[in-house]
C-alpha cells in the first residue's frame, strides 16, 4: 500500500493557509473545483512572462516556442490516460464542451429518427441535456439506466436496452454525488457487442485515479482540467482516432483550417481540425504541469488517500442518528448526505462558519436527487491534499450544527 505526503503537498497550495472567518480554511469542495498548487501556477506565470504569442501562426522564436509547449501539453494527455497518439486528444473549454463537440459533430450527421440513445439517471446535467436535444431534434429515442437502491447501476437493466438501434451509450465513469465507480469496462463491451459506441464522462475519474483509455476501450472520454489542479478554461475529449477523422468539426474558422477557397473550405489535420480560433494556450501548459505533478505522486497513491479518506468519514457519519448518506459503500472520495430538519444550505452556510468549505444543492444532477426524493444534498468531496484531521474537523462541527439546531 503506498502512502502520500500529505503535509508534504500542502506546502505547494498557498490557498490552504488561508483563513475564512478567522479558522484555517478546510476545502472540501473538490468535485466542484481543485485547488492548484504553485507548480501549475508558476507554468501559467512562466509562459506569460516568457512565450506569450500565438500558435502555428508566426515563424519568429516566441511563436515557436509557444506552439511546442501546446503541443507538448496534447502530448503529456495522451501520456497520462495512454491514448494511441496524441492526434487524439482535442482541448475544450470543459466536459461540458466536450460531451457537446460530440452531440454536434457526431450525432447531427450520423443519428437518425428512431435509433437510440442510452444514459443513466446518475448524469450530470452535462451528459443529459446535450441527448435530451438530440431527442427534441431528430426523434431519437433516450434510455435511462435504471438504479439499485444504493445507487449503483442496475446492470439487468441495461443489457435489457441495449439492441441493434442503439447508437451510442454515454456514461460517467464515476457519479459526482455518489462517488460510486461505475464497471465502465463492462458498459463498454456490452455496448461494442451491439456496435453501439461508447462515451465516458470522466470528469470526476481522471483526477482521482488511473483511468487507460485502451485499456477500457471507450470510443470517446471527456474530463476537465480545474478538477485535477489544472486552470480553468481547459478541458479535453479524447476520441478514438479513425471516429474523429471521419466527424465534422464543431466549429468554424480560425486554426482548424486547411484551405479557404471562395467554393469552400477543406480542415486541418487531428487535432486541430476541433481547435478553432486561438486556443487557450496557457491553460494547456498548466494541465500539462498539473499532469505532471499528480504522475509524481502517483494515481494509485492518490486513489487510495482519498478511498481511506471517504471510508474513515463515512464510518463517524453512520454514528450520526440525524444523518443520511446516499452512494454504495465502495467510492471514491464523494460524499452526500442530508440531515434530518436542516437544509443542506443551512448546512453549508453553518460550515462556511468555520472556514469549511462544502457544496450545496443538486449538483447538476437532479434526476439522480429526485430519484432518492429529495431536492438536494450537502456534499464533502476531498483531494489529495485533505486531512484525516481536517475530517475530524468537519464531523466536529456537523455535530455542532445538529446540537444548536435542536436548541
Amino acid at each position: 500500500m503506498c502512502r502520500i505526503d500529505v503535509d508534504l503537498i500542502r506546502k505547494d497550495f498557498p490557498i490552504l493557509n488561508r483563513e475564512i472567518n478567522g479558522h484555517r480554511l478546510i476545502y472540501l469542495d473538490n468535485a466542484a473545483t481543485s485547488q492548484r498548487p504553485r507548480q501549475v501556477t508558476q507554468a501559467v506565470c512562466d509562459f506569460y512572462t516568457k512565450h506569450n504569442a500565438n500558435i502555428h501562426r508566426g515563424l519568429h522564436t516566441l511563436s515557436e516556442e509557444a506552439t511546442e509547449m501546446y503541443e507538448a501539453a496534447h502530448r503529456a494527455v495522451k501520456e497520462f490516460i495512454n491514448a494511441r497518439t496524441w492526434e487524439e486528444i482535442i482541448f475544450t473549454r470543459n466536459t461540458t464542451e466536450a460531451i457537446n463537440l460530440v452531440a454536434y459533430s457526431l450525432g447531427l450527421r450520423r443519428f437518425k429518427p428512431g435509433d437510440e440513445i442510452i444514459i443513466t439517471m446518475m448524469e450530470h446535467h452535462s451528459n443529459m441535456v446535450p441527448w435530451q436535444m438530440l431527442k427534441d431534434l431528430y426523434g431519437i429515442k433516450l434510455h435511462y439506466i435504471k438504479l439499485r437502491p444504493d445507487g449503483t447501476l442496475d446492470l439487468e437493466h441495461y443489457r435489457s436496452l441495449l439492441s441493434p438501434k442503439t447508437k451510442l451509450v454515454a456514461v460517467a465513469h464515476v457519479s459526482n454525488v455518489l462517488g460510486v465507480i461505475n464497471p465502465v469496462k463492462e458498459i463498454i463491451k456490452l455496448a461494442h457487442e451491439v456496435g453501439a459506441l461508447v462515451l465516458i464522462d470522466a470528469a470526476q475519474s481522471v483526477p482521482h485515479m488511473k483511468v487507460d483509455v485502451q485499456e477500457i476501450d471507450c470510443d470517446f472520454m471527456a474530463f476537465s482540467g480545474h478538477k485535477m489542479l489544472g486552470p480553468t478554461g481547459i478541458g479535453v475529449l479524447y476520441g478514438k482516432k479513425e471516429l474523429l477523422e471521419d466527424m465534422d468539426p464543431f466549429l468554424r474558422g480560425g486554426d482548424m483550417i486547411k484551405q479557404v477557397k471562395i467554393e469552400g473550405a477543406s480542415w486541418n489535420d487531428l487535432p486541430w481540425k476541433f481547435e478553432a480560433g486561438t486556443s487557450n494556450i496557457a491553460g494547456g501548459i498548466g494541465l500539462k504541469a498539473a499532469i505532471e505533478y499528480l504522475q509524481n505522486i502517483g494515481m494509485d497513491c492518490i486513489f487510495e488517500h482519498e478511498k481511506a479518506l471517504a471510508k474513515y468519514t463515512i464510518n463517524k457519519l453512520k454514528e450520526i442518528e440525524e444523518v443520511k448518506l446516499f452512494g454504495p459503500e465502495e467510492r471514491i472520495g464523494v460524499i452526500s448526505f442530508v440531515v434530518k430538519g436542516i437544509s443542506p444550505d443551512l448546512v453549508g452556510i453553518a460550515m462556511n462558519e468555520k472556514g469549511i468549505a462544502i457544496r450545496t444543492g443538486c449538483h447538476c444532477a437532479q434526476p439522480l436527487h429526485e430519484f432518492f426524493g429529495i431536492r438536494g444534498t450537502a456534499r464533502a468531496s476531498f483531494y489529495l491534499y485533505n486531512t484525516f484531521e481536517e475530517a475530524d474537523k468537519f464531523i466536529e462541527r456537523l455535530e455542532e450544527i445538529i446540537t444548536r439546531s435542536k436548541k
